[in-house]
């Protein structure tokens, strides 16, 4: 099943931005897919066609590679590489790489893998190996793929280093996510030695993601909180722009590399205005997931979004619905929970939240609301709503929906 974002409608309709009224758009989706049985996720092709163009825009003619951990859909993968200024796939799996890479030429592995079938059938066939590159940040990391598949015996291997990104601040300690151990230039510079002289390997590339720039907002609810965590994002971005330019010049005076990736959707702007970047990683921005809610320099049109059933009406002023606990990885915390975004004028019940089989909501809106009636819901985060359908119902710039599309699971797939 195909996905077109750049028919005349859709452009036009990326541009008349319908979402602007909520009420409207989430209206409009509503009734696009009253005809299919809930729980439904809907995606609005002109919100999309928005969100990549916003991309794309925010780059500044860096090319983007496309996060797939955010997406969880060929059809919305290809559709969006299909646009001028996208261009390959940073995938999560080595399964999922070898998957994707029966039709995309260019996949990245963000993650190390120790999936010994997977590296197997990478390292017996030549053409996978020359559109897959595996991540590593340890030398065990190559031991084991020498292991499983002796280095004269296989393809060589295209290898991506990944480099930390956090920030190690002197007053608040470690700032950012534990990811490699390999911080100073010193340390990827040895690292790339150590594969330049490893026969069965190809170093390609570079990798650093600021988690704690790109994933974390910086307009919380709290006024005086946004302002210092807008100070400790600009000093974490300086500091990480001088120690990735010293580390990728280290690493080019061992190997000429193919790419230098980093960033995500939050940190767009400031990754791309590094030298040393040739490219940025970005997926969830696709979507528009309420995360990004919580932001200053950028907004997101609300592009995805799942319905619920009504199916109690425990008192006039609550709802329930049927599932709901579709909630997003990361802290255990109430803004992991999906946002109630139609009807508005619904939250949930502290003592309960969003639950597996029920969700109970109240509010003045759940008054007009029957049973038998839809309340839809945003994800905090990309990608994970996916897991939980099978398909997804485009809906046009007219209003209408199309064929759906299917998502992973729909194709029969489960990555983690």
């Amino acid at each position: 099943m195909t996905l077109d974002l750049t028919s005349p409608d859709v452009v036009a309709a990326a541009g008349a931005a319908p979402w602007a009224d909520p009420d409207l758009h989430w209206a409009t989706l509503n009734a696009a897919t009253l005809d299919r049985a809930a729980p439904v996720v809907a995606l609005s092709v002109p919100a999309l066609r928005r969100n990549a163009d916003d991309l794309l825009r925010r780059a500044g003619g860096v090319p983007v590679r496309v996060a797939s951990k955010s997406v969880r859909s060929r059809a919305v993968l290809d559709a969006v590489l299909a646009l001028p200024g996208f261009g390959g796939v940073l995938a999560y799996t080595v399964a999922e790489a070898l998957w994707l890479a029966e039709t995309v030429d260019d996949v990245v592995v963000a993650y190390p893998s120790v999936d010994r079938a997977a590296l197997a059938r990478l390292g017996a066939s030549a053409e996978l190996a020359a559109r897959v590159t595996v991540m590593i940040d340890d030398p065990a990391q190559l031991d084991l793929i020498d292991v499983i598949a002796a280095p004269g015996s296989r393809a060589p291997i295209r290898v991506c280093l990944d480099f930390d990104a956090s920030w190690r601040s002197r007053a608040l300690g470690h700032i950012g996510v534990r990811r490699s151990p390999l911080r100073l230039p010193a340390e990827l510079a040895a690292l790339a030695r150590t594969v330049a002289g490893r026969q069965g390997f190809t170093l390609v590339g570079v990798m650093a993601y600021e988690a704690q720039i790109a994933g974390v907002g910086d307009r919380p609810g709290n006024p005086a909180e946004g302002t210092v965590l807008r100070a400790v994002q600009r000093a974490s971005a300086a500091e990480l722009a001088e120690r990735r330019a010293a580390a990728v010049a280290a690493v080019r005076a061992v190997a000429d590399l193919e790419f230098v990736n980093g960033g995500g959707t939050g940190s767009v702007e400031s990754t791309v205005a590094e030298p040393a970047i040739t490219e940025v990683a970005a997926g969830s921005g696709l979507y528009g997931p309420h995360l990004f809610d919580h932001y200053t320099g950028f907004d997101v049109a609300p592009a995805l979004g799942f319905a619920l059933d009504v199916v109690r009406t425990p008192t006039p002023d609550r709802v329930t619905l049927l599932g709901g606990g579709w909630i997003a990885s990361g802290p255990a915390s109430a803004d992991r929970l999906p946002l109630p975004v139609w009807p508005a004028g619904l939250r949930y019940e502290s003592r309960e939240g969003a639950g597996e089989v029920q969700t109970p909501l109240r509010g003045d809106a759940a008054r007009g609301l029957r049973i038998g009636d839809r309340v839809w819901l945003r994800h905090t985060k990309a990608g994970e709503p996916m897991e939980h359908t099978a398909e997804v119902v485009p809906v046009g710039a007219d209003g209408v929906a199309g064929d759906p599309i299917p998502s992973y699971r729909g194709e029969g797939k489960c990555f983690l």
